[in-house]
């Protein structure tokens, strides 16, 4: 049975994405083509693949069967392209980074506009998101990390480490003034994660045990925590650079650092030999090496 390359591509973006929705977005496709493609590979198959659901699809017996084979093909095709990549010499072309929200929203702009007048020729399309990436399918190129990173055929630079700090405003602290030790911030309205146990933590760590009750406000969106502890809300963390940067926010010395983040730069190790890949990534480094402590 011969199938058609477009159809299993499809399949195998709506399996790895859960949802017709979400594998559009990624894929830049409109959800009623995908849609199509599936309906039109399970006719040729004579089988159902996805089980549709009200949270997203999925994959049926025939499904997974199917989907181990069209993952080797789509990483066969992501190795041919980056192989053809790498043969341009050319700096000029499209670089996709990913980082996570803080990096992209209070770092990284400098350091890209840095590049951008260094080689104008290069674009940039930065995804501001902790979701790991898939940097052989090219959902990016480069990715910006606080965790070592751990998919196979990538190379991996550790940057250095961002040193943490608490925050507080100077509208927050006039109304409830600033505390000696950080055991104090039970008196104090903390900002902190939803779900994720990142500050939780290296409370833990700093010999405090709380857990997610503890912080008067709750978001796993970063740049949301950071700016309700701009607006005065309560006491919040950030890299020590960037909360002594940001007009009006007073770093609690008090709490000394609470933490540090490495910072890791990654990239699939056959785009390595991409001339514009190995460019961004060397000033990458470059540039946050000097942002790290």
């Amino acid at each position: 049975m011969h199938l058609d390359w477009a159809l299993l591509e499809t399949f195998a973006a709506v399996g790895e994405h859960g949802s017709l929705s979400a594998a559009a977005r990624a894929t830049g496709t409109s959800q009623p083509t995908l849609s199509r493609h599936v309906a039109t590979l399970e006719h040729q198959v004579g089988a159902r693949l996805f089980e549709r659901g009200a949270s997203g699809v999925t994959l049926t017996s025939t499904g997974t069967a199917l989907m181990a084979h069209a993952k080797d093909m789509a990483d066969a095709a992501a190795r041919l392209s980056m192989s053809v990549d790498g043969q341009t010499e050319t700096l000029k072309g499209t670089i996709r980074l990913t980082a996570s929200q803080i990096m992209a929203t209070y770092v990284l702009p400098n350091i890209l506009t840095q590049l951008r007048d260094k080689e104008p020729d290069i674009d940039i399309e930065l995804v501001a998101s902790d979701k790991t990436e898939n940097l052989l399918r090219r959902e990016a190129d480069i990715a910006v990390r606080m965790y070592r990173p751990v998919q196979e055929d990538v190379i991996s630079r550790k940057i250095g480490d961002l040193r943490m700090g608490m925050f507080a405003s100077h509208s927050y602290i006039e109304r409830h003034g600033l505390f000696e030790t950080i055991e104090n911030t039970v008196d104090h309205a903390v900002i902190g994660y939803d779900r994720s146990t990142q500050i939780i933590d290296g409370f833990k760590q700093a010999g405090l045990d709380v857990d997610r009750n503890f912080f008067a406000f709750r978001s796993d969106d970063q740049v949301v925590c950071w700016e309700m502890a701009k607006a005065g809300f309560g006491i919040g963390f950030n890299q020590i650079q960037i909360g002594e940067a940001t007009p009006g926010m007073v770093r609690i010395e008090s709490a000394g650092e609470v933490g540090r983040l490495p910072v890791w730069l990654t990239a699939h190790s056959e785009l390595r030999s991409s001339p514009r890949v190995r460019f961004v990534f060397d000033f990458l480094a470059e540039k946050l090496k000097a942002v790290t402590g």
